[in-house]
């Protein structure tokens, strides 16, 4: 297969609330709109990482309903009808049928290139050759996913256990195992030191046909009520028809739906750097450093202060910190945030009390 020509989709998942990066994140602003890097949102960051690999017009961008405008205003290269908004958030392995019954409709069955819009991969052209590797080797049943080396037990990331090396293009592939939920400190320990176990990226590479015969063998439920649509893309009537039946659609993710129960599960060993910036705690490496193990964005002034994370969505406001460690301090409009860093999961908790009483 040669993915240098125009047979390869990128889809990127741009759905997420990003509960964790309050007070920045909000409702109205998830994740993947936030300014966390430079003068990029991360849903731009995600899209210019894909020149060279994939042409505007393969792009595919599937988020919520509401945010359609917004991603249009980013991403003007997009062509609005690659804008895919879903009524509702029904989790992933919803978010990927649609697109991949707009693949089937425009392009037949070409290779769908997953990407969540929040992560961080660097070097760019690191993952063009692993994309291009896994979408080469992507045959009639096989579901592709990318294994990350970890570097230290992370309780936080879903583990994938791989088997021997079945094919090696200069990168290493291997058949996936078993899938393994997010362990205990202890067992995550156990991982590293036994070698074999590689975190879960979350991204994925599989022909559209692949993939949509998965759903229909382990969601039929999903291919019940989703499938009928493809007849209605780019058709005046897809918003009503979908509208109808994406609220009945069961919430699960693709990793949960699909890819734990398929048969050909494979991965590539990412030869790239990679994160999730799954919250506060991981967003750290990338902000600068004072020295002391404070990790910073905007003024920040310490004495005797230790190990914390500041983080300023004016990065003219003055922090000062006297006396503490290991803390999470949060300035966003006139929100604050202040919590232990071992407390920073509880964030996600935290808002869903604030949704419920109307406080945000």
């Amino acid at each position: 297969m040669d993915v240098s020509r125009p047979n390869l989709v990128a889809v990127v998942i741009a759905g997420g609330s990003g509960t964790r990066f309050w007070p920045l994140s909000t409702p109205d602003r998830p994740k993947q709109f936030l300014h966390l890097f430079g003068d990029q949102t991360m849903l731009e960051h995600t899209v210019d990482r894909l020149k060279g690999l994939v042409p505007p017009e393969r792009i595919l961008i599937v988020t919520g309903r509401r945010f359609t405008n917004t991603v249009r205003e980013l991403l003007p290269a997009i062509p609005p009808a690659n804008i895919i908004g879903e009524p509702q958030g029904r989790d992933t392995a919803a978010a990927l049928v649609l697109a991949g019954l707009v693949c089937r409709q425009r392009w037949g069955d070409p290779v769908m290139a997953v990407l969540p819009a929040d992560h961080v991969i660097e070097p760019t052209g690191a993952l063009h050759e692993a994309v291009r590797s896994a979408a080469a080797a992507a045959g009639r049943d096989r579901l592709y996913t990318f294994g990350i080396r970890p570097d230290h037990p992370a309780t936080g990331y879903g583990y994938l256990q791989a088997g021997e090396p079945v094919l090696e293009d200069g990168l290493v592939h291997r058949r996936v195992v078993r899938f393994r939920e997010k362990p205990s400190r202890e067992v995550a320990e156990e991982y590293l030191r036994t070698g074999g176990y590689f975190w879960n990226s979350g991204m994925f590479v599989w022909s559209t046909g692949a993939f949509l015969r998965a759903v229909e063998r382990h969601l039929p439920e999903h291919a019940r009520l989703l499938f009928p649509l493809e007849r209605w893309v780019d058709e005046a009537e897809w918003d009503e028809r979908l509208e109808d039946a994406f609220g009945r659609v069961p919430r699960i993710s693709v990793d949960y739906g699909v890819m734990e129960k398929a048969a050909e599960v494979y991965m590539v060993e990412a030869p790239f750097r990679w994160s999730d910036v799954g919250g506060w705690p991981a967003l750290a490496p990338f902000l600068t450093g004072d020295g002391k193990g404070n990790a910073v964005r905007g003024r920040v002034h310490s004495w005797n202060a230790e190990k914390n994370i500041v983080f300023c969505e004016d990065d003219a406001e003055v922090v000062a910190l006297v006396g503490v460690e290991d803390l999470i301090v949060v300035r966003a409009g006139k929100r604050t945030l202040v919590a232990r860093k071992d407390r920073a999961e509880d964030i996600k908790r935290l808002v869903e009390s604030l949704q419920l009483r109307g406080s945000l």
